[in-house]
């Protein structure tokens, strides 16, 4: 599943191919909006909210979509062929772009002013205005008995964080992700439950808007260096010992999860 920055990118492409410009195309292939018709609205704007894209147009309407573990969207000009061998789940279109959402895990059209529907269980977001670490802090601190890798996916505590900067930012806060939440902060260098908020923070910042940033820790794409994430049984850049590898979560949410089990003890 895309991480929440991979989200923010693409609600940057969006905006730019598609805000303020009137729509002259749309054609959503979910059978529930078949006739839906935005043809001569114009689209007002689009923002990530978590792992969430709401793209709102004119009429009090915002196009919901989720990209779940396939989905993209593909901006081309306007009048390119579309993609043959794909899964097309929505198209909107003006008269210099075009918006190919392909293999959308979900597309929901519903009146803006009632977004809450779909976003409103969501915790603070980590590349969004709302973010807010104490409250994001406190979220997690509800379920101490849990495990904070859980704890970290867990959309309602934090929104936007995903396996890649799971992994990364436990490794850097020298936690395991099998602790307990109530348990964080116990160890003498291990980070606490506000620290380990902000370090998520910081990483999704500098990783937002790909590669050419400012980076702390590396990043999927090429020519950045990873600490565990994708390196199960090669040699930690830290200790030297092997990464550890596993599944965590229950059936059918299991997540990988990776760590090293001398920098990040239990």
């Amino acid at each position: 599943m895309p991480e929440g920055d991979a989200v923010y990118r693409t609600a940057k492409r969006l905006r730019a191919a598609l805000d303020g410009r009137v729509l002259t195309r749309s054609d959503f292939r979910v059978p529930r909006y078949a006739t839906a018709d935005l043809r001569g609205r114009r689209v007002l704007g689009t923002e990530s909210r978590g792992k969430h894209l709401l793209t709102r147009v004119e009429g009090d309407l915002t196009v919901h979509t989720h990209l779940r573990m396939d989905g993209s969207w593909r901006v081309h000009p306007a009048g390119r062929p579309l993609p043959r061998g794909d899964v097309i789940r929505l198209i909107l279109a003006n008269e210099q772009w075009q918006a190919v959402g392909v293999r959308l895990g979900m597309v929901d059209l519903l009146p803006t002013a009632r977004e809450d529907r779909i976003v409103g269980h969501l915790g603070p977001d980590l590349l969004g205005a709302d973010w807010d670490p104490e409250r994001a802090a406190a979220n997690l601190a509800r379920e101490p008995g849990r495990t904070i890798g859980e704890a970290l996916l867990d959309q309602r505590n934090l929104a936007g964080i995903g396996t890649i900067w799971r992994a990364e930012t436990l490794f850097l806060a020298r936690l395991s992700p099998w602790r307990e939440v109530g348990a964080v902060g116990a160890g003498e260098s291990s980070a606490d439950l506000a620290e380990l908020v902000e370090l998520a923070h910081r990483l999704m910042e500098s990783n937002k808007e790909g590669p050419g940033g400012p980076v702390t820790t590396g990043d999927p794409r090429p020519g950045r260096a990873l600490f565990v994430y994708g390196r199960a049984r090669r040699p930690c850049r830290v200790c030297g010992n092997p990464i550890s590898s596993g599944e965590m979560g229950t059936a059918p949410a299991e997540r990988l999860v990776y760590w090293c089990r001398t920098c990040q003890p239990s």
